[in-house]
């Protein structure tokens, strides 16, 4: 099911989302429902953004939304470099897929997307360029493609993009919040949830991989849209461990399964 359709399945029921906290949206009609999409990953550290929207907003409040020059990247490199255990060059792009193509034409056998705590690639400093979906719910058409300093990128790359200096910021905050994020959490905040959830997913680490069938997925999707759980709506995409919730918020799929 494509996001746009299962999006307009969720207002159909519950309204419109007037509030997202956490791993929670809350919706017009009172209903509160546990998000385990997250926005694809984007809102992995919560909803609400913490203090990278507190950053955000000061640039903003200063009025530094012109075309004039302001600052450089420079703190933001910083930040991806920290990340990534090693020093790096940055680039913008709208879209995933001219990153990822940026990347391979200087890195071709080198080049991996990043997911934090993914248990299939730990030392990032040996990755050549890595393409980031930054952690921050509003960035949905921003990727960051970070190339080592060694490796020359020439010129200007294919859908490649200027970044406003106040999302910088925000972004900036945001992996400076993930890094701290990643000494904090670990497999005692995932597996709690294994005893409903592995019967519907593989996990590894915080993400979660279909079992159920392809071609009932959907089905399963508005099973749990009823009881309150929203998924990943992409069959091919993992959807996410809901990090600090109670486990209660899986009974009602524990109590009315879904048979494939």
């Amino acid at each position: 099911m494509n996001k746009t359709d299962f999006f307009k399945k969720l207002y159909e029921l519950y309204g419109p989302v007037t509030r997202a906290r956490n791993t929670f949206l809350y919706t017009k009609k009172g209903v509160r429902l546990t998000d385990c999409y997250q926005e694809n990953g984007r809102a992995i550290l919560g909803w609400e953004g913490g203090s990278a929207f507190t950053h955000f907003k000061n640039v903003l409040s200063r009025g530094q939304t012109g075309s004039f020059i302001t600052e450089d990247h420079s703190r933001l490199k910083k930040a991806v470099s920290e990340l990534l255990a090693s020093p790096r060059n940055i680039f913008f792009f709208s879209g995933k897929m001219d990153a990822l193509k940026a990347g391979l034409s200087l890195a071709p056998e080198k080049t991996a997307s990043y997911h934090p705590w993914s248990p299939n690639q730990t030392n990032w400093d040996t990755v050549d360029a890595v393409v980031i979906a930054p952690p921050l719910p509003w960035t949905d058409c921003v990727y960051i493609l970070a190339v080592k300093e060694n490796i020359s990128a020439g010129e200007k790359f294919s859908g490649q993009i200027d970044l406003p200096f106040a999302l910088q910021t925000g972004i900036t905050r945001a992996i400076y919040n993930l890094i701290q994020a990643l000494q904090e959490r670990e497999e005692k905040d995932w597996f709690i949830y294994d005893t409903v959830l592995t019967k519907y997913f593989e996990r590894k680490g915080p993400y979660l991989y279909a079992k159920v069938p392809e071609e009932k997925y959907d089905d399963f999707l508005l099973h749990c849209l009823n009881l309150g759980l929203v998924f990943n709506p992409d069959y091919k995409e993992a959807s996410i461990v809901p990090f600090g919730a109670d486990k209660g918020v899986f009974t009602k799929l524990k109590n009315s399964p879904f048979n494939y």
